[in-house]
């Protein structure tokens, strides 16, 4: 087990030099290093409320689903205003602001707010859409700048001190709920899936904007791209999308391998571990492993098993050689990673849709549900719930997942920026 656990982190490192992220302790992307969802903290608080572990607390400019991410002293997150804030009064679509907000990673104080009109593409108000908003997907960070996507409204950069660097073009389609995909980091590129846009995977220059490659054949996927490091030092880009789990170059696009995959739109993150891809998805909810390293159709060489249990929007977890998720059903689930094998199934205590992905610290898992708090449960093949998490006065929509940084979890609302600590 120490040697696994020693490899994992050794990918995460090899990763993360790639990326360029900062020192150890900082959540710069979407589920943190590796957009794996597992902390390389060993502890964070399992309870708290309005009165205890919560350090600080800070009104946000607007709502949004997107998670916060922390990057040295600052968290960072994105926000709407200006439109459909209130589905019964939406007011003017022409009103829509997209907002990048930074705040004090110590004290909670907002460093600054900065604001773009939405694009005309931009979809109308529906119950729908109302769900997640116009500002999902989670931003992502370097020592330089900050990342945020906006579907439609495009990729933008800012620096940390909130100067507006450039904007890039992502296309102009929607589609359902709006956008979803995050934006990643590896070396010198920003690359963002943006399938639902313009049916295309992006890179782009960290430093310009400027487009360094692109491919036009990405079906139906809300999904963020993954990158999963092999044993002889190269790291593959992974994405799921309709039919097929792919393999590529980060550094070039080029496609490496393919494999048969889920018949139907794809938004839970590919999961990496020790070169293998795990991939959820679909509204029949599939689950499937697959080998990575090969090239051309890899179908019947790399896939390793694939079941008939995963979920449709939420992302796992990979510990101590076990998958875990909460479907976005509300149910708990564990399957074996290296056999597909069903190991537990429990209902959450939630009533309501399931939209964010579960994040491990330690051996505990953190899952958040929109209308019952956040449920910490113990990270072992049985439902072993440990505490439900609420603060009082806050009845916000609870839609993300948390950042971990310095045994610190970061949540965020429809309406607050929490801190939580010991």
């Amino acid at each position: 087990m120490m040697k696994r656990s020693v490899d994992w982190m050794a990918g995460l490192c090899l990763i993360a030099v790639s990326s360029g992220w900062a020192a150890a302790g900082d959540w710069s992307q979407f589920r943190g290093p590796g957009t794996a969802g597992v902390s390389n903290e060993t502890t964070a608080p399992v309870r708290w409320t309005a009165s205890e572990n919560l350090l600080w607390k800070t009104k946000l400019p607007g709502p949004g689903a997107s998670c916060p991410i922390v990057q040295g002293k600052k968290v960072f997150l994105t926000c709407w205003s200006g439109y459909a804030v209130d589905l019964e009064n939406p007011g003017p679509k022409a009103d829509l602001r997209l907002h990048v907000v930074a705040f004090d990673r110590d004290t909670g104080e907002l460093l600054w707010d900065r604001s773009q009109p939405a694009s005309d593409s931009e979809q109308d108000i529906t119950p729908r859409v109302h769900d997640h908003g116009y500002a999902s997907p989670t931003p992502c960070a370097d020592d330089s700048a900050v990342y945020a996507y906006f579907g439609v409204s495009g990729l933008h950069a800012y620096s940390h001190d909130g100067e507006l660097l450039w904007k890039a073009d992502c296309g102009s389609k929607t589609a359902g709920f709006g956008c979803a995909a995050s934006p990643i980091l590896f070396e010198d590129l920003v690359i963002q899936n943006a399938s639902i846009e313009s049916g295309s995977l992006y890179a782009f220059e960290k430093s310009s904007g400027r487009q360094v490659w692109v491919d036009k054949t990405i079906e139906r996927a809300w999904t963020t791209p993954t990158l999963i490091p092999l044993e002889d030092g190269t790291v593959e880009l992974v994405i799921n999308h309709k039919d097929r789990v792919r393999g590529f170059n980060p550094r070039t696009g080029e496609n490496l391998w393919f494999c048969s995959g889920i018949d139907d739109y794809v938004v839970p993150c590919v999961v990496g571990h020790e070169g293998v891809a795990y991939c959820l998805g679909g509204r029949q909810n599939r689950a499937l492993a697959v080998r990575c390293g090969g090239r051309g159709d890899v179908t019947e060489t790399h896939k390793l098993w694939e079941v008939r249990i995963g979920a449709n929007v939420t992302s796992p977890v990979y510990y101590d050689g076990k998958l875990f998720w909460a479907s976005d059903r509300g149910v708990f689930c564990c399957l074996n990673a290296k056999t597909g094998e069903t190991l537990a199934q429990q209902r959450l205590p939630t009533g309501a849709r399931l939209y964010a992905s579960v994040v491990a610290v330690g051996d505990k898992l953190y899952v958040t549900t929109r209308d019952a708090g956040v449920v910490v449960l113990d990270a072992v093949p049985e439902y072993r719930e440990v505490a439900v998490n609420r603060v009082e006065g806050d009845e916000n929509l609870w839609n993300a997942s948390p950042a971990v940084a310095d045994h610190r979890l970061y949540f965020r609302t429809n309406g607050w920026l929490y801190a939580i600590g010991e």
